[in-house]
C-alpha cells in the first residue's frame, strides 16, 4: 500500500507533505523553491514519488471564495497531464483557507516573520493531506 503527497503549488515555492503508509497521519516534507521552474517542480514530485512509494497526489486547488478559479488554479490544470505520468492517481482539492490556518497555527507557536513563508507552505500541505486523509477514513 502506498502513501499520499500533498502539495501546496505556488510559483515561488512549494509546500509538501507525506502520509504515514497507513494513510491515517499527515507528516510535513520540505519547502522547495521552483522560482516558476515547472521542470523542477516535476523532478522533485517524481523523486518524492519514487522514495516514499506513493499511489496518490493530493494537489491544493486555490479557488476564490467566490468559487472561481484563479490563476494559479489554471497553472495546475497544466501540470496535471505531467503529475498523470508520474502517478495515475491525482487529486485535486480545494485548498481555501489552509495558508490562513497556517498563519494562524505559526502565529500560536511563536515563529518568527523570517521563517514564515518556508513554514506556511509545508504547514498547508499538511492542512491539504489532513483534510483529505479525514474524507477518506
Amino acid at each position: 500500500m502506498g502513501r499520499i503527497l500533498a502539495i501546496d503549488y505556488g510559483t515561488a515555492r512549494v509546500g509538501l507533505a507525506i502520509s504515514d503508509a497507513l494513510k491515517i497521519t499527515a507528516q510535513s516534507l520540505e519547502t522547495v523553491n521552483i522560482n516558476n521552474d515547472d521542470d523542477l517542480f516535476i523532478n522533485v514530485v517524481e523523486d518524492l514519488v519514487k522514495k516514499y512509494n506513493v499511489d496518490t497526489i493530493v494537489i491544493g486547488y486555490p479557488k476564490h471564495m467566490s468559487g472561481d478559479l484563479s490563476e494559479t488554479s489554471k497553472k495546475i490544470d497544466n501540470l496535471i497531464p505531467n503529475l498523470e505520468k508520474i502517478c495515475s492517481n491525482i487529486v485535486k482539492w480545494d485548498e481555501r483557507l489552509t495558508t490562513v490556518m497556517a498563519h494562524k497555527t505559526m502565529k500560536e507557536l511563536g515563529i518568527k516573520q523570517v521563517k514564515k513563508k518556508e513554514h506556511a507552505d509545508r504547514l498547508a500541505a499538511m492542512y491539504i493531506l489532513q483534510d483529505y486523509l479525514s474524507y477518506i477514513s
